[in-house]
């Protein structure tokens, strides 16, 4: 019955990939006489943030085909109960409501993004559900509830920790900036990215001479930037989802931006495929990450072997041919969720709370403890930037010879090129 609902929502949502997905989601699978454990999520499959939530939903696949292999949880096969939410926040509470209520999930995960999270998070907190979040930043310090586990890496310093590294590039660089934008959308990613951003910023010593949103369903920002450039700024942070940041990107161009570091939470820079329609466009950005493909990440234990599956698979899927930011993020939400199953032999909601705050997690991104607000207990932000891109391939992806690590001095691997408006082309 379950995977007939699942069919017709996908058909229903039209969404081929999702198909694909569907059909290979029962493979290596052991027989099984017990009913299975059903994990629900919401995923973005359609709209702006579709490109990453595709690769999540792959790699969540990928860890429900592993697990089933090695005995599923508790001698029961586990199950993926999905739906998508199109990128909408406002389609959240209700998918969330369906899958405790009707479809009976014994589990959620998800869903991906800090404004999606942030409207799952009452419906979840009224059930009592643990709730692992997928790269949300900073969710858990409006709610304080203490069933939520936050998979991405900001750690303790919360928003603040994401921009840390750009804003110590640009305090170095010589001369000192003086002056700062700072530009997000009216919505709570943007919000509380840049809210970190703000706060680095003030603690860096420099004067905010713009700092304004913009309504999420903005189309144009070339008139963005250039109220943004005829206020005289050093450095020009922007929060953006993936529409926003291609548009600020080729806004960027359009203009001919002239300042000295331009970049900060660019999150549409985390797809492959953006990076490659951008292509030389990209030139020059300073940006932030989560994941950054250094032979000392990649050494991790079965971080290759994954992302060598994923990258086999992805073509026939149609979605990101790296997977490098995703992939290991969603793959590691199910192994935390897999090792608190068997070290309390239960799915009590209670219980896989308390063990998850009690105890490591080893993963695909290496060892990882949470805080008690849910945050990682030790953060790994990296900061990057785009030098000599040449042309649209996706190869020169694959590695960090053309998105150079700046920051933190453990991985960096290159050194800054400024101003942005002497390199972006």
């Amino acid at each position: 019955m379950q995977r007939t609902k699942a069919i017709a929502a996908i058909a229903r949502s039209g969404l081929v990939i999702c198909l694909a997905l569907f059909a290979t989601a029962w493979r290596d699978v052991p027989a099984y006489a017990a009913e299975p454990v059903k994990i629900g999520f919401s995923m973005s499959l359609t709209g702006g943030l579709a490109p990453n939530g595709k690769q999540l939903l792959q790699a969540l696949e990928i860890w429900r085909s592993d697990v089933n292999v090695r005995g599923g949880f508790l001698g029961r096969p586990v199950e993926l109960t999905y739906y998508d939410d199109q990128s909408s926040p406002s389609s959240v509470p209700a998918i969330y409501t369906k899958l405790l209520t009707v479809d009976k999930v014994d589990l959620v995960l998800g869903p991906y993004g800090t404004n999606l999270i942030a409207a799952a998070m009452p419906v979840l907190i009224q059930a009592n559900k643990v709730a692992i979040g997928l790269f949300g930043v900073n969710v858990n310090h409006q709610f304080n509830y203490p069933r939520y586990f936050s998979m991405i890496s900001g750690g303790a310093g919360g928003s603040a920790s994401f921009s840390r590294g750009w804003f110590e590039l640009a305090g170095a660089s010589k001369p000192k900036p003086k002056t700062l934008a700072i530009v997000a959308p009216d919505a709570e990613f943007g919000r509380v990215t840049c809210d970190g951003a703000r706060a680095n910023g003030k603690a860096a010593g420099f004067e905010v001479v713009y700092d304004k949103s913009y309504p999420p369903s903005t189309i144009e920002f070339a008139s963005i930037l250039r109220a943004i450039q005829a206020t005289n700024p050093d450095l020009i942070y922007v929060c953006a989802y993936p529409p926003d940041t291609v548009g600020f990107i080729r806004a960027a161009d359009e203009i001919d931006l002239k300042v000295k570091m331009f970049g900060g939470a660019m999150v549409g820079l985390f797809a492959t495929p953006i990076k490659m329609q951008l292509g030389p466009l990209l030139n020059g950005i300073v940006f932030n990450e989560n994941f950054v493909p250094s032979p000392k990440l990649l050494e991790l234990p079965g971080l290759r072997e994954l992302l060598a599956r994923y990258q086999a698979a992805a073509p026939a899927l149609k979605i990101d041919p790296i997977g490098y930011d995703f992939i290991p993020f969603g793959y590691a939400a199910g192994q935390v969720l897999a090792q608190a199953v068997e070290r309390t032999k239960s799915l009590d909601d209670d219980k896989l709370a308390n063990d998850m705050h009690a105890n490591e997690f080893h993963t695909v991104l290496g060892e990882i403890s949470f805080r008690t607000d849910g945050e990682w207990t030790q953060p790994r932000q990296f900061t990057t930037q785009f030098q000599n891109v040449t042309g649209h391939d996706v190869d020169q992806f694959r590695d960090t010879t053309r998105q150079v690590i700046l920051w933190p001095d453990e991985y960096k691997d290159g050194e800054p090129i400024l101003p942005y408006s002497s390199i972006k082309h």
